[in-house]
């Protein structure tokens, strides 16, 4: 399960950084993703469905993030909390990079909580747990 789930956070990472660069569709962000996911943040608790909306969703979100100046995200760590054989609880530390003509260089480090199923052999995601990014990224004079 360990493997399977480095291997999907590899993926994650790569993905991330073709999607800000404008280098891949969303058909191989959402392959990241289960059929159904839930996620749950300080603006409350959403499901949803790997589905068209949800390839629309993506799609804006990382013309946000190109918008509002994100340069890169990278992995700072990653630690699993096995909840049976076939399921996890992935903390990811993650660094952001931003940067505009009106702000320097900036990095914004966050945490995120995934839960994480594994079927013959292959990871997914269906759901997540964030802290208040808004907020953060306020903080730091990103938004």
């Amino acid at each position: 399960m360990e493997t399977a789930i480095k291997k999907l956070f590899d993926r994650y990472e790569s993905c991330f950084g073709k999607a800000l660069a404008g280098e891949t569709g969303m058909e191989e962000v959402v392959a990241l993703y289960a059929t159904e996911m839930i996620g749950a943040s300080p603006l409350g608790v959403r499901s949803g469905r790997n589905d068209a909306q949800f390839r629309q969703m993506m799609a804006q979100g990382y013309a946000h993030y190109r918008a509002i100046g994100t340069r890169g995200m990278r992995i700072r760590h990653l630690r699993l909390s096995a909840i049976d054989a076939y399921h996890c609880l992935a903390h990811v530390g993650w660094a952001a990079t931003y940067a505009r003509d009106d702000l320097p260089e900036t990095t914004v480090e966050f945490e995120v909580h995934y839960l994480v199923q594994v079927l013959a052999g292959e990871a997914k995601v269906f759901g997540w747990v964030s802290g208040d990014e808004q907020a953060e990224l306020r903080r730091h004079g990103i938004i």
